[in-house]
């Protein structure tokens, strides 16, 4: 079977994306929806402890700012965030590779082109796996 991917940068970060087994920490979020705001998006989800918490994605610089109640930090500080979709009905591979710049009360994603696909609706879930 043949992957079909967004753009050439998925296809290159697919190949050194960590096996899920392997990554210091990882998380998988169902998107509901996104609300769209001047230049960001956000969306609630659920964190390990069934509270709503909030994600937040824009554009600009590349990085996120981690939630720590969406992952098991425990003192670890990650290096690189891996995320990953599938983009649209025909379900091309999206990855990028992002430095982990902080921890906040809200996940926090800069990405550009990952904003410009929330804003078209164009996922509904985000795998995340941190390597340190």
């Amino acid at each position: 079977m043949t992957l079909a991917f967004y753009d050439r940068i998925s296809e290159s970060l697919h190949r050194e994306l960590p096996e899920s087994s392997s990554a210091a920490l990882k998380v998988f979020i169902n998107v509901g929806r996104f609300e769209v705001g001047q230049s960001y998006v956000t969306a609630k989800v659920e964190n390990r402890f069934g509270d709503t918490v909030k994600i937040n994605i824009e554009g600009g610089r590349r990085g996120i700012e981690l939630q720590e109640t969406l992952f098991k930090l425990d003192g670890k500080s990650p290096r690189f965030a891996y995320i990953a979709t599938t983009i649209g009905e025909n379900e091309k591979i999206f990855v990028r590779k992002l430095p982990v710049i902080g921890v906040k009360d809200w996940l926090l994603i800069y990405e550009d082109d990952l904003f410009l696909l929330a804003v078209k609706d164009a996922y509904d879930e985000l795998d995340i796996r941190l390597t340190e």
